[in-house]
This record gives structure tokens, sequence and C-alpha cells, in this order.
């Protein structure tokens, strides 16, 4: 049996640089030796190889590649080919996904796949695959090979944990996982990032910050290896002098904190009071700045309290802070998330299922906000990221001598990266 391996694309046109699709790596280890494997990434390659036999086409679908998803599942259906679709949108939204699937998987992979590919093999697939208990994530190191010859950037996604202790409104990645949150084994990560043929790794962790002592005992076996990594992580670990030392020492050289809002009312409705701008900002970066751990900055635009002047406002705090990147997007309201319920509730989303609209892309405002309009969102976040990734604000911002340029390779990295951002901005792509 072959089972195609495809990741929808979430935008118009194809890039080169981007990372491996690890999800495919995983499912890859979870695949019995006699099925044969291929992968399609419709972000890279210029057309679907729709009439390439195949007995299975087994997509993960993000939101923002719903339409895109289940244009290619339409279309390999057609050929008589069977489809499965996995992620978080048809976890949250299965009946939907199954007007263009054959069957769904809603929850984690885990314990379910096997059984996919089982039952696909006798022809005898059922509708709806449910994840019924939690399992460990040991013995799930990703097997690779899939991506051999694509041609991914040199740096590496790798899991350590799933889930997230906090519930932020506009995420959904709570209503996934739950109160649920596990490790792989530390022994089992480190054994991955050895055999990387690379020297840079992202760990793709939705916080790396949930267990202190988890994450501690991870810091310490970092160390002897003495690989660059960066990370995802809440803004509280910042309050952790010791933590922060582990991360620089162990290979840290940038973090993900989602700041989201400069205004503690927007925060307060993001269920991220704890963030406050006030007490925690400038401390929080100044500590990352001391350790050389350079930030990228993170705010959701459009909240109830943000006014037109709440760009100018974030763009001129982004800056300041010397951030080595920076994103200003509108609040995307996404099936699972509360903010979708909310904004349905109060009938403030332009669509209802905005992510089958023609228009909507990363960077479109899906609802009306309180105190501008959906096109004043919309033009004063791109307004935002044309001005961060401008000339002058990259070299403003490289100039920072214990984070963006305190090294050779640090000004390199930031100067490189900005650029590559800069030229995606300039395109009109949203990262």
């Amino acid at each position: 049996m072959k089972v195609t391996f495809v990741y929808p694309n979430t935008a118009d046109g194809h890039v080169s640089d981007v990372m491996e699709p690890l999800v495919f790596a995983v499912l890859a280890r979870l695949t019995p030796p006699d099925v044969e494997l291929s992968l399609v990434d419709d972000r890279k390659e210029g057309e679907v190889p729709y009439d390439e036999p195949t007995d299975l086409v087994a997509m993960t679908v993000e939101t923002f590649a719903a339409r895109r998803a289940y244009q290619i599942a339409s279309a390999y259906r057609a050929r008589g080919v069977k489809v499965v679709m996995g992620g978080y949108h048809p976890s949250f939204l299965p009946d939907e996904a199954l007007q263009y699937a054959d069957a769904v998987v809603v929850g984690d992979a885990e314990g379910v796949w096997e059984r996919v590919l089982e039952d696909a093999r006798h022809d005898r697939l059922e509708r709806v695959y449910r994840q019924a208990e939690t399992h460990s994530l040991a013995n799930l190191t990703p097997d690779r090979r899939i991506f051999q010859g694509k041609g991914y950037t040199p740096i590496k996604p790798v899991q350590f944990s799933r889930g997230c202790r906090f519930v932020c409104e506009f995420c959904s990645i709570y209503a996934f996982y739950g109160k649920n949150v596990r490790h792989r084994p530390v022994n089992e990560v480190v054994a991955e990032i050895e055999a990387l043929d690379s020297e840079m790794v992202l760990f793709v962790d939705d916080n790396l910050f949930l267990n202190v002592e988890k994450a501690e005992e991870l810091f310490r076996a970092l160390k002897p290896l003495k690989r660059r990594w960066g990370c995802q992580i809440s803004l509280d670990v910042a309050k952790n002098g010791a933590l922060l030392d582990l991360m620089r020492e162990s290979g840290c050289v940038g973090a993900l904190v989602g700041f989201e809002s400069l205004d503690p009312r927007n925060l307060a409705q993001m269920r991220k009071k704890w963030n406050d701008p006030v007490r925690n900002y400038e401390k929080g970066i100044q500590a990352f700045r001391e350790r050389g751990i350079l930030i990228h900055g993170s705010f959701v635009m459009g909240y109830d309290h943000d006014t037109t002047e709440a760009f100018s406002r974030t763009l001129e705090f982004a800056i300041r802070s010397k951030f080595l990147l920076a994103n200003f997007m509108p609040a995307y309201p996404m099936p699972g998330a509360h903010l979708y319920d909310r904004f349905k509730k109060d009938g403030r989303l332009l669509h209802d299922t905005w992510w089958l609209h023609p228009r909507y892309r990363q960077g479109k405002a899906m609802f009306r906000p309180t105190a501008m309009s959906p096109d004043d969102l919309e033009e004063g976040c791109a307004w935002a990221r044309r001005e961060f990734y401008g000339h002058r604000s990259i070299w403003r911002r490289a100039l920072e001598p214990k984070a963006n340029a305190q090294s050779p390779f640090h000004f390199g990295f930031f100067v490189g990266l900005n650029y590559l951002i800069r030229s995606h901005v300039r395109l009109g792509r949203d990262f």
C-alpha cells in the first residue's frame, strides 16, 4: 500500500524557505515498514501530482489552509483516491471536513493512525476516528527520511511537549488538549537533536516553559550538545533568572514571546492579565537582553480597546525594544477558541466560515472591531509590518550590543533573517 502525505499551502504562491512539517515525520514513525510513503508539500512544490498512483492521501489541515485542503482533497477523490484529514481544523469541525474527506481523525494520531492504515488496507475506512485516551509521547522520535531531497531550511523543528497551561481567549490549543500537558523523555529529545545534521534547532512547542522542573532537565541535557536553539515561551519565564541562565548556557539564541497588547484592558479580555505591560514588559525584555537572547515579539491587534493609534504605539515599542522580529497580526477568531464563540454570538464575524471565503488569508480581518473598521485593522497591521522591516528600523535594531550585535553570528543572523522577512512583507506575504 502507498500513502501520500500532503501539506496544503496556507497562502498564495510558493516559497522555498520553509521548515520541515514535523507532523509527517511523526506519522512516518508510526507507519509499518511495508507501507510506501511519499510527501507533497504544497508550500514548496509547483503542483500537486494528482495522477501519481497512491492508495491513500493523508492531510494535516490548519484553519488558514482549509479551503486549499478541500480543493486538493476533492481533486484526489475525483480520481478515486481515499482521503483522510487530521489536525486542529478537522478536529474542531469534523462534519465540515467530512464533506471533502472520506475519514477524519479527531485529536492526536498516536494509537489511531495505525488503525486508519489497517482499515484503509482492507477498504473499510470509518468516517471518524477519535482519540479516546491520552498517549505517552515516549518512543516518538520522528522519522525524517520523508524529508530527504525536499530542500527545507537548515533550522530543524523539534517537539518536547504538547499542550499549554494558559487559556488565552484567541487560542485554540487549550480547547484541543485541555489540561493535559505532556512531555517527551528528555533523553529521547537529546538523542534526536544529536542525530540532526544541523546546528540550529527550533522547539515548536506552543510554550516551552510549561513545567519548570522539566524545562531545567531539558536545558541541562542540551548544554553538552553545543547547539543553538530557539523556542516559543511565555513572558513569565523572565521572572526566573536561574532558568533564563540555563536557557542561555544550553544554547538558546532567540525566543518568540507573546506580548499581545500594550493595553491592560485588552490583556484582561484575552485572559492574559498577568502579562501586565506596566510592570512586566520592560523588566522581561531586559532580563532576556542581559543574557543575549534575541526576542521575537508577537502582537494581536484589533481587540476591543484598540484604536488606530495602537498601531503606531505598538510599532514604536517594538522598535525601541530592538526586537529581532515582530508580528503585528489581526486577532484571528479560530474555530475552537473562545474568541470565535464571542464574536459569533455578538454578530461580529464578517463570515461565520471565513476560512472558506476566497478573500481570506493571514493578515486579513475576519471580524468587525469596536473602534475601527476591518479595513483599518488590515491596513494598520500591514503598515506596522512594512515599517518594522524597513531599512531604517532594521539597522536601528541591529546595533544592540547585548543581543542583536553581541557576536558576528548574532549580527549576521539578525540581518539575514530581517531581510528575508522584509522580502516576504514586500511581496504581501505574512508569517
